[in-house]
């Protein structure tokens, strides 16, 4: 899979005129290759990072990446990789009109819709699992007697083994230190609200935005 990887990138380069419009297509299908190619440049992935942002920007916030919604396992063109089929669903305007359509009894389905519908545990999707996202709240002030008070709140959404979402309690400790978030280390009065999201694309490099609120 990997070398294939660098010819689906170059797809992802060329110009409109050779590409359907961002409208066309499945938006999560371009997040998910434009993610891989740690968003090349190109007016589709232009478009599928502003949703991927948009996502998180408050309120409501959301899965930045709903990888359910891109049919990889769709395919006309027998069986191909999943990058592969990715990038055929994403960016080619001449697929038939069945191409979207699920097929019936195929080995290894996962009828559940809240996660991809192939099989993405292989290390070569590690890229959708690196994806965290923060919702950040924290304050700080000292009282009028003289003691600092604190009080923080933060949830992390990270991605399961086959693209589930899932939003638990963490802590301002497990912030990442690419964040704003900067708790003084005396009692000066302090507040930050904010969605940090990380994530690394195919050759493990890393990247995050932060949406302050």
């Amino acid at each position: 899979m990997k070398p294939l990887l660098p010819a689906l990138l170059l797809g992802v380069g060329l110009s409109t005129a050779t590409i359907t419009p961002a409208a066309a297509y499945p938006v999560d299908c371009a997040i998910l290759l434009c993610l891989a190619g740690g968003w090349p440049a190109s007016a589709e992935c232009a478009h599928a990072r502003a949703v991927f942002i948009r996502r998180i920007t408050p309120w409501p916030i959301e899965p930045p990446l709903q990888i359910w919604n891109c049919p990889m396992r769709a395919s006309f063109r027998g069986q191909q990789m999943s990058l592969e089929r990715l990038f055929d669903i994403a960016f080619r305007s001449d697929l038939p009109s069945t191409a979207l359509s699920l097929p019936q009894g195929s080995a290894g389905l996962i009828p559940v819709d809240a996660q991809a519908d192939v099989d993405i545990s292989d290390p070569a999707f590690d890229f959708v699992r690196s994806i965290r996202v923060f919702e950040i709240t924290y304050q700080q002030r000292r009282s009028s007697d003289g003691d600092c008070n604190s009080w923080g709140s933060v949830y992390m959404g990270s991605y399961g083994d086959q693209g589930e979402y899932s939003r638990r309690r963490s802590s301002v400790s497990a912030v990442p230190t690419a964040s704003d978030l900067a708790v003084p280390a005396d009692c000066h009065n302090y507040w930050h609200r904010s969605v940090f999201v990380e994530w690394r694309d195919y050759e493990g490099s890393y990247g995050h935005e932060e949406v302050h609120y």
